[in-house]
């Protein structure tokens, strides 16, 4: 297993290199010039100008602010926001609570629902709650996040009162609704996909092999069924968390929490090289730490699994 996780850590680091490589890029491409976007309609004095292309080394080739930007990020400089001059960690260290109580909501919203509709309708398959789920969450798969999250807004909140509107002064309960529109999608598939592999292993021979020798519904269903079945699951949620960040930008602009999400949005609204790269960076660090958490958590699932 040490040398299993050793592998895999190293292999972290070309991907990691290869991703940030990528975002560097694709943000250069945008092109504009970021250094007006500062000043709207507005002229920029020469020597702002001259002052902001050297510190964020606009003008050299991109291969040269690329080195520049993964020598800063290797020694845990993210860098400064051209918007206001920030330092970037700073920036993440104050959106990162915002989004991890989003997140949280999410998980927690996408696994309890998520997978109790799916064993419920994988073992009560071609009845009602079968047919129930497939038609709600196929319903959810088919409606924008953007659109779920306006509908969601005005009616959970502004008109029924439920949850809070917008603003992040109520505490956690703030998160609860933004939490729960970002995670919808998210469970809809959790409970497509738990319920496929509910009625797949149903059907195994193990579980005819269990059934005849006499164990309880509950035995069968509780260690047997249910333990095969969550391994595609726990793969689907690891990854999940990397594409909650990526959702959060929708989620967190609709309820104007100032999170990760909020930071990116806003950084491409007004161009802001160095604070796009520096929080898409941090994001792919999670991507591949919950990567690697799911393939360790396999050996607890399935005993069977080896990696040596």
């Amino acid at each position: 297993m040490g040398r299993y996780v050793v592998r895999r850590i190293l292999q972290m680091i070309p991907v990691f290199i290869g991703a940030t490589f990528i975002v560097y890029w694709l943000v250069t491409a945008i092109g504009g010039d970021p250094v007006q976007n500062l000043y709207g309609e507005r002229p920029v004095p020469d020597t702002v100008r001259a002052e902001l292309t050297e510190q964020y080394h606009l003008n050299d080739p991109f291969l040269l602010q690329y080195w520049y930007y993964i020598s800063d990020l290797v020694r845990g400089d993210f860098g400064e926001s051209i918007n206001g001059g920030r330092p970037i960690a700073d920036m993440i260290l104050e959106a990162w609570p915002h989004t991890l109580r989003l997140v949280a909501v999410a998980v927690i919203f996408e696994v309890l629902v998520g997978v109790s509709a799916g064993v419920l309708a994988g073992i009560r398959r071609g009845g009602f709650w079968d047919n129930l789920v497939l038609v709600s969450t196929l319903t959810v798969v088919s409606i924008p996040v953007f659109v779920i999250g306006s509908v969601a807004q005005v009616y959970l909140a502004r008109e029924w009162g439920w949850f809070p509107t917008s603003s992040t002064t109520d505490g956690f309960r703030s998160y609860l609704l933004p939490g729960m529109v970002l995670g919808a999608l998210s469970l809809a598939y959790v409970a497509r996909l738990t319920r496929a592999s509910i009625a797949e292993n149903l059907r195994s021979d193990f579980i005819r092999t269990a059934r005849a020798k006499g164990l309880p519904p509950s035995r069968v269903i509780g260690v047997h069924v249910l333990r095969n079945s969550l391994i595609p699951v726990v793969t689907f949620l690891g990854t999940d968390v990397g594409s909650f960040m990526g959702g959060a930008i929708v989620t967190e602009g609709i309820f104007n929490i100032p999170g990760v999400g909020f930071n990116i949005k806003r950084a491409l609204e007004v161009e802001d090289g160095p604070t796009m790269v520096g929080f898409v960076s941090l994001i792919v660090v999670i991507y591949l730490v919950t990567s690697l958490l799911v393939d360790l958590m396999y050996a607890l699932l399935d005993p069977r699994i080896r990696y040596e």
